[in-house]
């Protein structure tokens, strides 16, 4: 823009009066601003670095944030000294600054912009404008300013708005300041707070607590559940009122149920039971005596010549033997069928003790005469039942233990 241009462009200025002048004035205030005095008076561009996008932001922590307004501090000292292209370089700005409000990392940020300063610092490359040059500029005679005009402060030079940037600056770094002391006392008072919930929780009161576990969660997530459920039943007995006539009867119903299973499985178990509460037999009962002694009074018997009574004490050992395995429960009312019924019928022992029984039965019971070798089978069958066990019973030429263990 040439200087005719630019005094008819003042002339036009001073048509507008009122209202008018005054909305219009500001305009042309910042449109010479921003073309810089190299451009108003004719005069080549002088070149402007290429300045950071106004939008281009970095996220900076409160003491970067802190560094950032130092060196900006000292980019415009050094310009307001120098006032030329190298010290007022707008690149020297750099990036616009996302600082946290409180100081916290995790808060909430604030973006920090700087074109302002790099529109000054491009401004600021040329001399300020002196109040001779702009009085003795032309002026049209058909062009008056008007009275508001007249009235209106003069624009500030590059110098002042400079001095006015380097005030800025130092009033954000004493806010900064501020932030990152009220910081400090902050991180002081939790570590206060921190200290003395450790000593608390060191207490003997709080000395058994522990981690929740998964049976922890999954207990509560269960009771939650009943809790649930128990909130939509009553829910739905407001509206229905034979459904908590309908959940009582069932639960009783529920509970009788289980008290009749449980007695039926009680009474089961003790009818079935084959093993007894006391590894002691009861008095009376076979094994209440060492198969050993059985063996040894059929023995002495045989010796005097007492077969019936041989054949006796010999099934009494055999008996008293298979008992004290637990083959059977001790009952001294159990008859000899009842001793061969409670053994499996695959069971490789049945066999001999079958014949035994039989044996017995015909000496003791039937009154049959015995005589030498009705005895000895009789304690062959005994001796091969007290060696047997349930995998190996029935082999012949086990010979009869003389081990005291029942």
């Amino acid at each position: 823009m040439t200087r005719a241009a630019e005094s008819g462009f003042k002339g036009l200025t001073r048509a507008f009066t009122g209202r008018a002048a005054a909305a219009f004035w500001p305009c042309v205030a910042v449109s010479m601003a921003l073309l810089g005095p190299s451009q108003v008076r004719g005069e080549a561009p002088a070149p402007v670095p290429a300045a950071q996008p106004v939008g281009h932001w970095r996220d900076a922590t409160l003491q970067e944030y802190r560094n950032h307004l130092l060196n900006l501090d000292t980019v415009v000292e050094a310009c307001a000294k120098a006032r030329d292209m190298k010290a007022c370089d707008p690149a020297l700005v750099d990036q616009d600054d996302r600082v946290p409000i409180n100081g916290a990392p995790n808060a909430e940020r604030r973006l920090v912009r700087y074109g302002w300063l790099r529109v000054l610092l491009s401004k600021a490359q040329d001399a300020d404008e002196t109040e001779g040059e702009a009085k003795g500029k032309p002026a049209s005679a058909a062009h008056k300013p008007s009275a508001e005009a007249s009235a209106r402060p003069p624009r500030p030079t590059t110098s002042q708005l400079l001095q006015t940037a380097e005030a800025r600056l130092t009033q954000d770094l004493a806010q900064a300041d501020s932030a990152a002391a009220a910081l400090s006392e902050t991180a002081a008072g939790h570590t206060e707070e921190r200290d003395a919930m450790k000593q608390v929780l060191a207490g003997r009161d709080f000395r058994n607590l522990h981690a929740s576990t998964a049976r922890d969660s999954a207990l509560e997530k269960l009771s939650n559940w009943l809790n649930r459920l128990m909130e939509s039943a009553q829910r739905l007995q407001a509206h229905s009122a034979w459904l908590g006539r309908a959940i009582v009867g069932g639960f009783i119903l529920a509970v009788c149920v289980g008290l009749v299973w449980a007695l039926l499985q009680l009474e089961r178990r003790w009818r079935i039971r084959l093993v007894p509460e006391s590894d002691a037999p009861g008095a009376g009962a076979a094994s209440a005596r060492d198969w050993q002694l059985w063996l040894k009074d059929a023995r002495q018997a045989a010796a005097a010549g007492e077969w019936r009574e041989a054949i006796h004490f010999a099934y009494w050992a055999a008996i008293s033997r298979l008992e004290s395995k637990l083959l059977w429960p001790a009952d001294r009312a159990r008859t000899p069928r009842e001793y061969l019924a409670l053994v499996a019928a695959e069971d490789p022992r049945r066999p001999g003790l079958a014949t035994l029984t039989g044996n017995f039965e015909r000496t003791w019971y039937g009154g049959r005469a015995a005589d030498e070798g009705d005895y000895r089978r009789a304690e062959e069958l005994a001796a091969e039942l007290i060696s047997s066990n349930a995998a190996g019973a029935g082999q012949p030429g086990a010979g009869i233990p003389t081990g005291g263990a029942r």
